[in-house]
């Protein structure tokens, strides 16, 4: 499990140093290394048996669906394994930096199951758009979760 938030820095050469407290949780036992994955405004660092759940889901979506088929290309072309190195830290490729408009200064965010990748900016506008919506969004979650007990 992944939990809290802290502010890191990627360098010239694009890696991120991972705290220390997520690093165990990503590398976990197994041989596969966690994987960097593409979102809608940031990226995400998942173990690698969470994204195997993942990418399982995404597999049983219709075969011939375009946007099955749109929603398998964004998120199998926007992932990349992602080895932690002896220092602590994954390389970001490139095209995720520059799709989730992270610079030197980055916001690591444990959510439960992955940790987060976020542009200062674009995480407090998150943030402050939740706050804003929390009572209605937290009514629809519980609504969608009674209906499918």
């Amino acid at each position: 499990m992944f939990r809290g938030r802290y502010d890191h820095t990627i360098d010239g050469k694009g890696r991120l140093s991972i705290p220390r407290v997520f690093r165990g949780g990503l590398e976990g036992g197994g041989e596969n290394p966690p994987m960097l994955v593409i979102q809608k405004d940031h990226i995400a660092l998942f173990p690698a048996e969470e994204w195997a759940a993942a990418e399982r889901r995404l597999r049983e979506l219709p075969e011939f669906d375009p946007d099955a088929q749109r929603l398998r290309r964004f998120f199998s072309a926007g992932s990349q394994p992602c080895p932690v190195d002896p220092q602590g830290r994954v390389l970001v490729p490139g095209f995720l930096r520059d799709h989730a408009g992270l610079e030197s200064k980055v916001i690591l965010a444990g959510v439960l199951d992955r940790v987060e990748i976020w542009s200062p900016a674009r995480f407090e506008e998150n943030q402050a758009a939740t706050i804003v919506n929390l009572d209605e969004i937290q009514r629809s979650v519980d609504q969608a979760h009674r209906s499918t007990r």
